[in-house]
């Protein structure tokens, strides 16, 4: 049997139904909401760290959050990691409450990767892959690497003379090996030159293109922009506002997020 499909250049053509079946998945999977927060809050005795959060990232997106210090950023990723448990509200990952069983749904990336220095970038991810209970082969984990863009030379060289950015870039490895579907970073970019914070860009857009969910913690404004495809600001642990990064320009945003942090 086959069906007809009206494309975007108007063509008409005719595949079959397992084909578009198939295709009909992978076209809504990027409108599923893989991490989501609902009325989510966090209070520490006093202090409100996190006041009704609402927040949606679906699947093959990035979201960049943006905020001073103590604006509630950091608190809302480690609700989503359990790191932390909500006072009130749900956080959700894949359609699951945060728990035990959405642990190998995520990854997760701070802003110093945590490696053993005396470990080479493979050793680690070795190690650290197999704490998952999943063996690769040298070849495979040389893949992993390759394609969190650290440079062939350096796979087997000891952590402890990489740069932060080559750090990271073992970091999202971790995350391929894992098969993580939602990816959670915490100022993935600080400290790192143009062109390292450039190439991590870059790395982040293939894993949306590959369907992970990202949420993104971040100062970099300009980053946040060039990267993200939904931008929140946060002040005083609520989302101020919220707005597509195609629809402003960096100008903009400065002006947006200056006008939400002197109200």
């Amino acid at each position: 049997m086959n069906i007809v499909l009206l494309l975007k250049n108007k063509r008409y053509r005719q595949i079959s139904t397992h084909k578009t079946c198939s295709l009909l998945a992978g076209f809504l999977y990027y409108f599923f909401t893989m991490i989501e927060a609902k009325n989510l809050s966090k209070h520490y005795k006093q202090n409100v760290a996190l006041k009704g959060l609402n927040l949606h990232v679906n699947a093959g997106s990035i979201y960049a959050l943006l905020g001073a210090n103590g604006a509630g950023k950091s608190t809302t990723v480690n609700l989503f990691m359990g790191f932390a448990i909500a006072t009130n509200g749900t956080a959700s990952i894949n359609g699951i409450a945060v728990g035990a069983s959405t642990k190998k749904y995520i990854a997760y990336i701070p802003e110093n990767v945590m490696l053993y220095p005396h470990l080479s970038g493979l050793q680690n991810l070795q190690f650290f892959s197999g704490l998952n209970n999943t063996k690769y082969s040298d070849q495979e984990l040389t893949s992993l690497l390759n394609k969190a863009g650290l440079q062939p030379n350096a796979h087997k060289n000891k952590v402890g003379t990489y740069s932060k950015g080559m750090r990271q870039k073992v970091g999202i490895a971790l995350a391929l090996a894992k098969n993580a579907k939602a990816l959670f970073l915490d100022e993935p970019t600080s400290g790192l030159d143009p062109l390292a914070s450039n190439e991590f860009s870059a790395i982040l857009k293939s894993l949306k293109d590959q369907g992970v969910a990202i949420l993104m913690v971040t100062h970099d404004l300009f980053r946040a922009k060039e990267t993200a495809d939904i931008i929140g600001i946060m002040k005083q642990g609520e989302l101020v506002k919220e707005v597509l990064a195609n629809n402003v320009s960096s100008l903009q945003l400065e002006e947006l997020y200056m006008s939400v942090s002197r109200a």
